[in-house]
């Protein structure tokens, strides 16, 4: 267990305490940065932020298209890892139906 003193008061800081301030530090999964790209997207469509906001939020929404350019491909070379342990030379390509 962690102890922790703030403002003068001493806490313990349990398990999930320390899970949920981790969450807070570690960059969004794909998911939630994916959904706060395209919102941040349409804030900024709008046109009604000041130049220096609007500078700020694209800041922010390269950062978010970096998490997730980099999800993405964690998740390819887990795929290809699979098809490899799988026995296949090659991965089949995928033909979405219509």
């Amino acid at each position: 267990m962690t102890v922790c003193v703030c403002v003068g008061k001493v806490s313990q800081l349990t398990n999930a305490d320390r899970i949920m301030a981790a969450k807070k530090d570690s960059p969004p999964d794909f998911e939630a940065a994916l959904d706060e790209l395209e919102k941040l997207v349409a804030l900024m469509e709008e046109g009604d932020l000041p130049l220096e906001e609007t500078l700020k939020q694209f800041e922010k929404g390269i950062k978010l298209t970096r998490q997730c350019q980099k999800s993405l491909a964690e998740a390819e070379q887990k795929v290809e890892i699979l098809v490899e342990k799988s026995g296949r030379s090659e991965p089949e390509t995928f033909e979405p139906e219509q």
